[in-house]
């Protein structure tokens, strides 16, 4: 590996102190870092510093109990808060208290309810990754939990198709920029090749969420009735009262980047600045920049992979948005015990991430080859669930089709992220990116509507010919980054 003075990095990068050592420190003492200096991979354009460890483990340590598990633990609220409107599909629809029959919802305006949160989504998303960078992390992230915690609580007082399709909007406006910003967050903290495993653990925390949504709508619908509340207005108000508590957690606590971060100490702080690389985003970056952005428009990968998240989004997620539906049309189970059948997925989604993750971060399995390999079990399952007619056969492919479709994104998110440069590409990018997701929510409902069960097989044969344009802009998206590679090493090499 070549050696660089600090002189030919970036200006700013090149500023900050960093840590060094070697196998004893200047007071004998193996363990300690001391200030020193900074050295290039060329591979990587990413800073190396040599330094102990021990002391490595210990800052990367101290960011994973914010970044992956304060965001974890809000993403299960998010998760339960946007999920558990399909579960409010079927909370006691036999007693003639459900959400369709008192808002006098028909098939068409439930799910105009259900797809406007999509459409609010696609309006914000794109956006919010840059305003988490204007206001600061914990100030953006305060504003977008506080409030989505509040449209939750007031989706619970709707008394009619109008006033449920404006809740839904707000909500969808407030948890748009959520998701997004915490993977544009995490670039300012970790290297790609960091980043699989907390993904994994990140996004199938709230996938484990959705399991537990439907064990709440569950319990919530034995409060029918009390204090005379209908049991889906007690689930809008139980799941929105813990957003409010975090978001003040976030405003006060949550670090913004290595550099300002209270938590840290000195010598930690100098060493995390500027680890992650000059491709990465920083906290002294522009804002905005519109040559960033001509230059991400032109790069070809930026519509590959916003075509593949649009055919994977519709074609392996949509099924989520009529799940609960879809089992209690299998015809072997009551509505209560239906949300009880909605965790096994979820359960499978959690352990076969975390499963993936492990496996990516210890390169035992590339992120590539595995999305290709989800997307092919994907429509296999839709095959089985198209030809198969036994319920306990389609439940089970069922499970495995979620499981699939709740990983494919954060497999590949990481190589996602990579293909980005900068400050200002890395924010547009990962909005937009993420909002193509929200074609799911669009198309979802209407594609998985009650008039084409309980066999569903117009849904799936229409989920199977936007899997086909899944695989292809996948491996489309392959082949330009594996080639923008080869173009940055001949540089380096040079």
């Amino acid at each position: 590996m070549a050696s660089h003075d600090a002189e030919k990095l970036d200006p700013v990068v090149a500023a900050q102190p960093v840590l060094a050592t070697s196998a004893s420190s200047s007071d004998g003492d193996p363990g300690k870092a001391e200030l020193g200096t900074v050295r290039l991979n060329d591979d990587q354009f990413t800073p190396v510093v040599d330094v102990d460890l021990a002391f490595h483990k210990k800052a990367i340590r101290k960011v994973d109990y914010w970044l992956v598990g304060f965001y974890s633990a809000v993403y299960i609220f998010r998760v339960i808060d946007s999920g558990n409107y399909s579960n409010a599909a079927i909370i006691n629809l036999e007693a003639g208290t459900g959400i369709k029959a008192q808002l006098n919802l028909n098939a068409s305006q439930w799910a105009w309810t259900l797809s406007i949160f999509s459409y609010s989504y696609l309006v914000f998303e794109p956006s919010n990754t840059l305003l988490l960078k204007i206001f600061r992390p914990s100030r953006w992230m305060f504003c977008l939990i506080f409030f989505w915690g509040a449209a939750a609580c007031s989706s619970a007082a709707a008394q009619n198709f109008a006033g449920m399709m404006g809740a839904r909007f707000a909500i969808g406006a407030a948890e748009a920029g959520f998701y997004p910003a915490v993977l544009y967050h995490m670039a300012f903290w970790y290297k790609p090749a960091e980043l699989p495993n907390r993904i994994a653990l990140f996004y199938s925390v709230g996938q484990l969420s959705s399991a537990l949504s439907g064990l709440l709508a569950y319990a919530v619908s034995f409060m029918d009735g009390l204090q005379g509340i209908s049991g889906w207005r007690w689930l809008f108000i139980i799941e929105g009262l813990p957003a409010l508590v975090l978001a003040f957690v976030a405003l006060f606590w949550l670090p913004d980047y290595p550099d300002t971060a209270k938590f840290l100490t000195e010598e930690e702080r100098a060493y995390l600045t500027g680890r992650v690389g000059k491709r990465a985003p920083t906290s002294w970056g522009k804002n905005w920049d519109w040559s960033a952005v001509k230059k991400l428009l032109m790069d070809p990968t930026f519509w590959t992979f916003n075509v593949y998240w649009i055919g994977h989004g519709i074609g392996g997620f949509g099924i989520g948005y009529a799940l609960p539906t879809v089992i209690y049309e299998l015809g072997f189970t009551s509505t209560a015990n239906s949300q009880l059948m909605n965790i096994p997925p979820y359960v499978a989604t959690f352990l076969f991430l975390n499963g993936l993750g492990y496996l990516l971060q210890r390169n035992i399995i590339r992120p590539w080859t595995t999305a290709v390999g989800i997307a092919v079990t994907i429509i296999v399952c839709y095959i089985v669930l198209f030809t198969v007619s036994n319920s306990v056969v389609k439940y089970v492919f069922l499970i495995i089709a979620v499981s699939c479709a709740g990983s494919a994104y954060p497999v590949i998110w990481p190589e996602r992220m990579r293909a980005l440069e900068g400050t200002v590409s890395s924010g547009v990018g990962i909005g937009f990116t993420n909002a193509m997701a929200q074609f799911s929510g669009i198309a979802g409902p209407r594609i998985y509507s009650t008039v084409f069960g309980p066999s569903y097989h117009v849904s799936y044969g229409i989920c199977l010919v936007f899997l086909v344009v899944d695989i292809t802009a996948l491996l489309l998206s392959w082949f330009l980054v594996q080639r923008k590679d080869k173009r940055v090493a001949a540089l380096v090499d040079e």
